[in-house]
């Protein structure tokens, strides 16, 4: 019997990248037993609830040991850096239990600082993005990745992270669990208005939140063409997310605009399934939203000399702007000039994920991974 676990320790957007595939193992294989790892309580109902998407898998889930002091701080102010330090070192001896250990994020390879040396890790990666973060040294830690396309795969080998036999490709489980949770989706206005999802990223040094935001909502307030939703990458209130929605509390109010900080709907696709139209920066949501090719607006509040860059290439899908001034026409040229786009985004999501969605990959990601595990014993 191989144990394998699948732990959480970082924010809710990233448990859709590899749980499809702890399901798919789970169903799949009778001499596997997977364990589902869990920050709280809390954390664990909302695990179990999507696992219900997959009746025919049956998992254990399990709580990581903690104080109380900690579990306190994860709950008032997320998952920090600190604090999931903590929780993988005092949870070191149940991590070294397991034949592997199979993560969406990088900060679980202090691990092998920790004395947890037995495991094999495996990254899922999360997200599809293009930022240079995604393809950093410590990538060739891992013992095993899973990844979406062969442009990840080409950057991967380019930087030297990657060792043959120790990767597969076409996997992002995500949209696996997506389709199964949204077969009956209702749409989220009733006025007919065509719809804008802003989602603007975490990162102040690339985020155009700071400098764009609040004129941008203010212009979605008093105009009448569109609806709005207003649904960030799950970080940028991570810390502060309550006093927040009350500087936001006016826009609430409006029938035609949505405001989601971070809750279940902003990490599950609902919104980028429901929107006409992707606003952003550099967010990996557009390569989610362009699963079904619909036109896209980026705006650069850096002046970035983004042309060329391959962590900007995203930024080839849509116009881009260096204000909000003239954000209504700015919206209406890039419904109009969508037409210009299109083939451009086709060949930017069959390079990003290796397939045309919709396809199921984490049953492939979980026999790649016990593949790769009885080939090395």
């Amino acid at each position: 019997m191989h144990h394998i676990l699948f732990p959480y320790i970082a924010q809710p957007h990233q448990e859709f990248h590899s749980l499809p595939i702890a399901l798919e193992m789970a169903r799949l294989y009778e001499n596997v037993r997977v364990h589902i790892a869990s920050l709280s309580e809390e954390r664990a109902a909302r695990l179990r609830q999507l696992a219900h998407l997959y009746p025919e898998s049956s998992v254990t889930f399990d709580t990581l040991a903690m104080p109380h002091w900690i579990r306190d701080h994860i709950k008032q102010h997320g998952p920090t850096p600190l604090s999931k330090l903590a929780v993988l070192f005092l949870n070191r001896n149940y991590f070294n239990k397991f034949q592997a250990i199979v993560i969406p994020e990088r900060t679980s390879l202090y691990l092998r600082k920790m004395g947890v040396h037995h495991p094999r890790l495996i990254w899922t990666r999360h997200g599809a993005g293009d930022r240079a973060i995604g393809f950093t040294n410590d990538v060739r830690k891992f013992d095993y990745i899973l990844m979406a396309g062969h442009k990840v795969e080409e950057r991967l080998l380019h930087a030297g992270t990657l060792r043959k036999g120790h990767y597969t490709t076409g996997i992002y489980a995500k949209f696996d669990m997506v389709r199964r949770l949204h077969v009956q989706a209702r749409p989220l206005f009733d006025n007919g208005r065509p719809t804008v999802l802003y989602n603007p990223h975490f990162s102040r040094s690339l985020s155009s939140w700071p400098r764009f935001g609040m004129k941008l909502l203010e212009y979605f307030a008093r105009q009448e063409k569109y609806n709005l939703i207003f649904a960030p990458h799950y970080r940028l209130f991570d810390t502060h997310r309550e006093k927040s929605m009350e500087m936001l509390a006016p826009f609430t109010r409006l029938p035609h605009m949505i405001i989601d900080l971070g809750s279940d709907k902003s990490v599950d696709m609902t919104y980028t399934m429901a929107a006409d139209l992707y606003v952003g920066d550099v967010s990996s949501q557009v390569s989610e939203f362009l699963i079904k090719p619909r036109p896209c607006l980026f705006l650069d509040a850096h002046h970035t000399p983004w042309r060329g860059d391959p962590s900007y290439e995203s930024w080839t899908l849509g116009p881009v702007v260096e204000s909000v001034e003239t954000a209504g026409n700015d919206l209406d040229n890039a419904f109009l000039s969508h037409a210009n786009f299109l083939d451009r985004q086709k060949e930017y999501i069959r390079d990003t994920f290796g397939f045309e969605p919709p396809a199921d990959t984490a049953a492939r990601g979980a026999k790649s991974i016990i593949d790769f595990l009885r080939v090395i014993g």
